[in-house]
């Protein structure tokens, strides 16, 4: 652990502090260059945008550009450290954007007194770029922050920790019914943790078929139920009408456990006490709610996912934000509604039901791979999520009615 802490610090300090930089587009070489690229020529551009202000996208760089925004008050599992604790991340999230979609990517830490004060700092900053990325921000703030930006921006705002979460826990999770045998509709769901994550990732199983009357969430009270009085607004679209008031309780002849809460919260026995061919959903991360060699011990009709690479079925978010943004950017969407997430829940799910393809394997580090029990979601390296969830998404924007380009290329991310 020391090595791996050590070449951790080295990858993000040398050869040059940090994971990103800038690059120019245009030559500068010449007089006649800096001449175009900046005054007198830079006044034709700004003219043309003055007069028409679509005309930014044609002119500069706004619509492949995303903000990757945070307070700091919930950094990946470490709590809350602080804006500038958080710019390893950031830059961590830009460097993702460009590796998987090609989209360039402005890490932005905001230090701010009240909720509003971070509302108004990124509203004020969003024509900057044609996407916001919200991210490490703690709930409940981050459903009120997300909200309002929403609503003052004319641009897709979307906070990965919850959507990005939900939409790959809602592929991954489909696809385990199916091999389970199970039906959406008719399934009981424990999930641990009510945090802004778990939120969405239970408001999104609903919209894929999901009954909210069997969905029991948990906090560190216990059972989030009708007769409990210290429950936020959004944790109260969760109580449920219920005696259960232990994990125990809500786990007998449950069908699925979605943890997002924290290391090893999930008694290897209370397994026994779920259903026929559970599923169990460990995203707890670095360690999850249990490990999956201690699930396996217990249920050898386990389906088991985690958000770790070195599990099989890793519910990891770069399944989907960088290509979500790429569909929403291509075609100037407004917002990312849920008709886009479900399209892009749609598309993640079915390349995990073809043939891998042999470069994958070997990213993979494994000889094959096959739909089943360990193999329910694509790999994060799999090229085809790319073509695939920005298609989707894109012609989801389209017949939704919130993009401003109303008609694909007829090659758009074309596989051919």
């Amino acid at each position: 652990m020391t090595d791996f802490r050590q070449q951790a610090l080295d990858y993000h300090s040398l050869p040059v502090p940090g994971k990103i930089s800038i690059e120019i587009t245009k030559p500068a070489e010449s007089v006649t260059d800096l001449a175009l690229a900046y005054s007198p020529g830079v006044a034709e551009p700004v003219r043309e945008i003055a007069a028409n202000p679509d005309a930014v996208y044609r002119y500069t760089a706004k619509g492949n550009l995303v903000a990757v925004i945070t307070n700091g008050t919930a950094i990946l599992g470490l709590g809350n450290l602080g804006p500038l604790a958080s710019k390893p991340v950031m830059e961590g999230k830009a460097l993702l954007f460009k590796r998987f979609a090609g989209i360039d990517s402005i890490d932005i830490e905001v230090n701010h007194s009240t909720t509003e004060d971070f509302i108004n700092t990124v509203a004020n900053i969003a024509d900057t770029f044609g996407g916001i990325n919200l991210e490490d921000i703690k709930a409940p703030e981050c459903f009120v922050i997300e909200k309002a930006l929403i609503e003052r921006c004319n641009i897709p705002v979307f906070h990965d920790d919850q959507h990005g979460t939900a939409i790959v826990t809602a592929a991954g999770m489909l696809n385990a019914l199916e091999v389970q045998g199970k039906e959406i509709s008719e399934v009981t769901v424990v999930c641990m943790g009510a945090g802004a994550a778990a939120i969405a990732c239970m408001e999104l199983l609903i919209k894929c078929g999901a009954k909210r009357e069997r969905i029991y969430m948990l906090d560190r009270q216990g059972v989030i139920h009708t007769r409990r009085t210290d429950l936020s607004e959004y944790k109260s679209l969760f109580a449920n009408n219920t005696d259960k008031r232990t994990l125990e309780d809500a786990l007998e002849n449950a069908d699925v456990f979605v943890g997002v809460s924290g290391p090893d919260v999930l008694p290897p026995e209370a397994l026994l006490l779920m259903a026929d061919k559970p599923i169990v959903f460990a995203c707890s991360n670095p360690d999850p709610e249990i490990k999956p060699e201690l699930a396996h011990a217990v249920r050898s009709d386990l389906i088991m996912a985690t958000g770790r690479s070195d599990y099989p079925n890793q519910v990891n978010n770069v399944l989907c934000f960088p290509f979500i943004f790429r569909g929403a950017l291509d075609v100037r969407a407004a917002r990312i509604n849920d008709e886009m997430k479900i399209a892009a829940v749609d598309a993640i799910r079915s390349i995990a039901k073809e043939p891998v393809p042999a470069s994958v394997l070997k990213a993979s580090n494994v000889a094959a791979l096959s739909f089943g029990k360990d193999y329910i979601i694509p790999k994060p390296m799999d090229p085809r999520l790319l073509k695939r969830v920005a298609r989707a998404v894109a012609l989801a924007a389209i017949e939704s009615g919130v993009a401003r380009i109303t008609t694909l290329p007829v090659d758009y991310m074309s596989e051919v």
